[in-house]
């Protein structure tokens, strides 16, 4: 049974289920649901708790052992399976799909519950006859990624729980210190409790008390470029230039999203279906919605045009060039000069379809 986030509190106050899955990419979000349930769990009387760390050398008949052995003190045990790899492989997929068999769901306040913790799956491992015999018994919680458009809201609601509030304007300003980095947002959160009183913060409040964490993602910089959120990708290339990375990988990034809305633009033109396009170039999710966006507002000449730029900072990445254009445009500039201008361009262009 899948529960939300959200709803996991009301959940584990109306009874405790003998299985929890906990997966997701937010570290943080998933640490605190687990923690939700080991807090439920003490507070019900299982004082035990038996980890099991998923590796190369670990032993499947291990989890079954668990289940089945009774504490010396006759205490009630918290058993916590942790993969993660996200992966258990053909004989942990048969164990699993076993120890589920072997938990009688309808059992209420039995002497086991089992928490089971993952990194984010793919639609593959969601659709595995292992994770749907998880979920047939217990409960399984995803923590999702709380990106750029959900970060003030996610920001209000942890402060509404401390007895403060914020405008929009604020709101957005701690967002963008803390893009990218959902725990240092949360202590952020936590340092404005201590700074000051319940109620209504001012501007001023937050922009003193907030450092600049962001930790930018390159990954994330091809959202913001599909987004048409021009600000926002030049402020992340700034940020990963000034953290130190690469300029070679936020190259690749920005390559790899200019080569996927080429190739879409082009099927489409030649009658295939968008939805395969997408399916054969893995955009799935949220960044689908994005990147048809993102399709409808580039045109081909844009494109193909981004493109052969993409192939002219590729030059100057490797020190092969470093003024001119081919394009017959304005001297090119550095590769962190020139990587800014192309992200921006590509947020920024409204072309015909």
């Amino acid at each position: 049974m899948q529960v939300r986030l959200e709803a996991l509190a009301a959940q584990l106050a109306k009874r405790i289920a003998p299985l929890y899955v906990v997966h997701g990419d937010e570290h943080l979000l998933a640490i605190e649901a687990a923690d939700r349930i080991r807090a439920a769990a003490r507070g019900a009387g299982y004082s035990e708790r038996d980890v099991l760390q998923v590796d190369r050398h670990f032993r499947w008949s291990r989890l079954a052992e668990s289940g089945q052995s009774l504490s010396l003190f006759g205490d009630r045990k918290l058993i916590e399976l942790r993969i993660p790899g996200g992966k258990p492989g053909k004989e942990g997929s048969v164990a699993l799909q076993a120890f589920a068999a072997s938990i009688d769901s309808s059992v209420v306040d039995g002497d086991t519950i089992t928490l089971v913790t993952l990194p984010r799956l793919e639609r593959e491992q969601k659709n595995s006859a292992w994770f749907g015999a998880l979920d047939a018994v217990g409960v399984t919680v995803e923590a999702p990624i709380v990106d750029r458009t959900r970060l003030p809201a996610w920001i209000a609601d942890r402060l509404a729980a401390q007895g403060q509030s914020a405008d929009a304007e604020a709101l957005g300003f701690l967002a963008d210190r803390v893009e990218g980095n959902l725990l240092a947002a949360h202590q952020e959160v936590q340092k404005l409790a201590l700074l000051h009183p319940a109620g209504r913060l001012r501007f001023e409040d937050i922009r003193d008390a907030v450092l600049d964490v962001a930790r930018y993602d390159v990954f994330k910089l091809g959202e913001a470029m599909l987004a048409g959120d021009a600000p926002r990708v030049a402020r992340m290339v700034d940020g990963l230039r000034g953290e130190g990375t690469s300029p070679v990988l936020v190259h690749w990034a920005m390559t790899e999203e200019v080569r996927a809305l080429l190739r879409a633009k082009i099927g489409v033109a030649a009658g295939q279906s968008l939805q395969t396009l997408t399916r054969q170039l893995r955009v799935w999710g949220a960044r689908e919605r994005l990147f048809e966006g993102a399709l409808g507002r580039l045109s081909m000449p844009a494109l193909r045009d981004a493109l052969m730029r993409c192939a002219e900072i590729d030059r100057i990445v490797k020190g092969l060039q470093s003024l001119g254009s081919s394009l017959g445009a304005a001297p090119l500039g550095d590769a962190w000069t020139e990587l800014s201008r192309l992200g921006v361009s590509i947020a920024a262009s409204g072309g015909r379809r």
